[in-house]
């Protein structure tokens, strides 16, 4: 009897703990395997003349609140290094002494991007194109513009600040760590920095705990991680023609894009020379009507899109087809309405309902 009565007993003792641990236990895996609902929540800044809007998905405002500060605060510090306007930015410190001593790390890694994609590009994008650009700016003090001058003074002004122009002009030095510019060199990030940004912004929204966002810097975007409930994050992109309906629609879990187009922005009042140029001849890039590339990080796609709009539809795709995890779709200079695509953009790119 005595014996019964303990087993009783002992059995009696742990059932509740066990039950307890079992409750627990089975609380921890439910939120593991079906995590709490997330919310969506978007925030949009004024950053980099343009609109900077940052969506994610979260468990509450508070958790939104801090990863947007965070996300926001370090696309804030790569601008204020980046800028070639702002006299107390490394940039600009870089192209007025031509050599900077312990630059930060987010302008060796751009200037280093920068170089690398200038020779995938076959010298189509280079950030060293700051003397041609300077040609074309308004310039209130001259009694011509440059846009104005006949082709022979235009191409002698070219032809000399061409001298000045070449990625491998730019030196980044190590033990002690320095960048230096050859003389005459100067950089303007704009093809680059923009898409540097969103990446910035994005590695700051994963440390913050965020696994679902979108980072929209005026048209370069990144992605990470598509939306909680397994839906690709859905991109479209406008006619250059200004039509309502797009010209395409993309579909991304993860990666980047951006495009490049000369049809908002132009340096003469005519709005015949725009703004994005060829650094190769010095004249606006002809090339296309506009070009979209989608890579795996936006600094890629934004240098990439510039790129292939100075090269256009057939040498364009000939180094994009060439490019691991790199596609793009080019819009035709004399014909926007034709549109070529390289070898694997159909894995992005959302058919229409007729099927084009």
């Amino acid at each position: 009897m005595a014996s019964g009565v303990k087993k009783r007993s002992s059995f009696a003792v742990w059932w509740p703990l066990g039950f307890a641990l079992l409750l627990v236990g089975l609380l921890v895996s439910e939120r593991f395997v079906f995590p709490p609902g997330l919310d969506s929540f978007t925030e949009q800044r004024e950053m980099m003349d343009t609109i900077v809007s940052i969506t994610l998905f979260a468990g509450d405002e508070g958790e939104a609140v801090s990863a947007f500060e965070s996300a926001f605060s370090q696309m804030e510090d790569v601008v204020a290094i980046a800028s070639i306007y702002d006299s107390q930015a490394e940039a600009a410190q870089l192209n007025a002494a031509a050599r900077i001593d312990n630059p930060s790390f987010e302008l060796v890694e751009l200037l280093d991007a920068a170089m690398r994609l200038s020779e995938a590009s076959r010298g189509a994008f280079d950030v060293t194109i700051e003397p041609l650009l300077a040609l074309w700016q308004y310039d209130p003090s001259a009694e011509r513009q440059f846009w104005e001058l006949d082709l022979e003074e235009q191409q002698a002004a070219i032809d000399e600040a061409k001298r000045f122009v070449g990625a491998d002009r730019i030196h980044l030095r190590e033990n002690p760590t320095a960048i230096e510019l050859d003389p005459g060199t100067s950089i303007d990030l704009g093809g680059i920095a923009k898409g540097y940004v969103v990446d910035r912004g994005i590695e700051a929204l994963l440390r913050a705990g965020i696994d679902h966002a979108l980072v929209d810097a005026g048209g370069d975007i990144a992605v990470v991680g598509g939306k909680p409930d397994g839906a690709l994050w859905e991109i479209s992109l406008r006619d250059p023609e200004g039509d309502a309906e797009p010209v395409a629609r993309f579909a991304l879990r993860d990666g980047a894009i951006a495009t490049s187009g000369n049809y908002l922005r132009f340096y003469d009042p005519d709005r015949e020379i725009g703004h994005i140029l060829d650094p190769r001849t010095g004249f606006s890039a002809q090339a296309a009507s506009s070009a979209t590339v989608i890579a795996t990080t936006c600094t890629e796609a934004d240098a990439l899109a510039t790129a292939v709009f100075v090269l256009g539809p057939v040498e364009g795709l000939a180094v994009i087809n060439g490019l691991e995890g790199v596609e793009a779709m080019v819009l035709r200079y004399d014909d926007p309405t034709e549109i070529v695509r390289s070898a694997g953009l159909d894995r992005y790119e959302i058919q229409k309902k007729d099927g084009t």
